[in-house]
């Protein structure tokens, strides 16, 4: 069985003084992978730790969870930034939806331009509230992100290892080192010597 590492959210500021913390999402299915009793083994300040969510709850389309380990706003404040992630069985993920994907099956992944052009590889992804974002290392070792929206990223191809990519002009294309811009014109009066 092929297991995939996927992050379910990321652990984000400290929300009162008992231990509670505000999560950002990377679930569509939150109330499924954040069950009370659901356990998740993360590395805190370079040693492993197990946190065992004991309640959750929403305000404001934001979520928030205690963590049966978590007793005060200290403790809470020393996870953030850590992803919590749970190990999902590839098969059966595909099987349910074969067009889905996870940011871990990206990594590694071929980027060709809709016009078959070879651009780069990917070599992560980075989360942001707007958007996600792929990174991506160019042909001529540049690092380019790449925002992972449909119109320019329209198909993702995992069993021929490629994501089809249709960036905005100049994204992938290199800029001269000694391109410095146009000259700053002089005005007239200072061209002119009197």
């Amino acid at each position: 069985m092929s297991t995939l590492d996927v992050i379910v959210a990321t652990i984000g500021r400290a929300h009162g003084l008992r231990g509670e913390v505000a999560l950002t999402l990377r679930t569509d299915q939150p109330e499924e992978r954040l069950q009370p009793g659901a356990v998740f083994t993360v590395e805190a300040a370079g040693q492993p730790r197990t946190l065992t969510v004991g309640t959750t709850r929403r305000q404001q389309d934001r979520w928030y969870v205690r963590f049966d380990e978590v007793a005060d706003r200290t403790d809470a404040e020393s996870l953030r930034g850590i992803d919590l992630q749970i190990g999902v069985d590839a098969q059966q993920e595909a099987d349910e939806d074969p067009e889905a994907w996870y940011p871990s099956q990206l990594k590694g992944l071929n980027v060709q331009h809709i016009d078959g052009r070879e651009l780069g590889t990917v070599v992560g992804i980075e989360h942001y509230p707007a958007q996600d974002l792929l990174i991506v290392r160019t042909t001529d070792r540049r690092r380019v992100q790449l925002p992972l929206v449909e119109e320019l990223v329209p198909e993702v191809d995992l069993e021929a290892g490629v994501v089809i990519a249709d960036p905005p002009g100049g994204m992938f294309e290199a800029l001269p080192e000694d391109e410095q811009g146009p000259e700053p014109e002089t005005s007239a009066s200072a061209r002119t010597e009197r």
